[in-house]
């Protein structure tokens, strides 16, 4: 299955110049989703992950289907504010800023290998944000997966080498 046909892509959203690589269609099409889901389950077994996060919300869009398809806990990564009980927080750049997320305290056991699991990967600060966390929390990152990959933004760059990565997608500035 070619996962792009799924895939749409809308020029100039949000703004001019930008071509959005839009997810949606991929839930609107059972065969596709299941897919998606089946090979993030496959990658989480063959790293041998003990734990999936995934960022709000696209991360939890594939990775909370993905986590029951492969028996693991899912744990949210939120924007500040949003979990309830005491949280860790990490701070990261953006094209025009910064930006924070949260984890929940005890959502990482010391030891745990974690599959961060995200809709897309741009510039990677999200993801990064999201591993510093992890390794806090004693725990190390045993892949990423993602439906996309914009590879010439080049956000592999920021992530640890030795860590394998599924993307499932690539774009180039199409």
């Amino acid at each position: 299955m070619d996962l792009k046909d799924y895939i749409a892509s809308i020029p100039d959203f949000p703004k001019k110049g930008i071509i959005f690589r839009d997810i949606t269609p991929i839930m609107l099409e059972p065969e596709a989703f299941k897919e998606v889901t089946a090979r993030i389950a496959e990658f989480a077994k063959e790293i041998g992950a003990d734990l999936v996060i995934g960022p709000e919300s696209r991360g939890f869009l594939f990775g909370v289907p993905a986590a029951i398809e492969a028996n693991l806990p899912f744990a949210p990564v939120r924007k500040p504010g949003k979990l309830p009980r005491e949280t860790i927080s990490q701070s990261f750049t953006l094209e025009y800023g910064t930006d924070t997320l949260e984890m929940h305290k005890d959502a990482v056991k010391p030891g745990q290998k974690v599959l961060i699991v995200d809709d897309l990967l741009a510039t990677g600060g999200t993801v990064e944000a999201a591993e510093k966390m992890v390794e806090r929390l004693g725990g190390s990152v045993a892949g990423y997966a993602f439906v996309i990959e914009l590879d010439d933004l080049k956000g592999r760059d920021r992530l640890s080498k030795d860590v394998p990565v599924l993307a499932l997608t690539h774009y180039e500035g199409e």
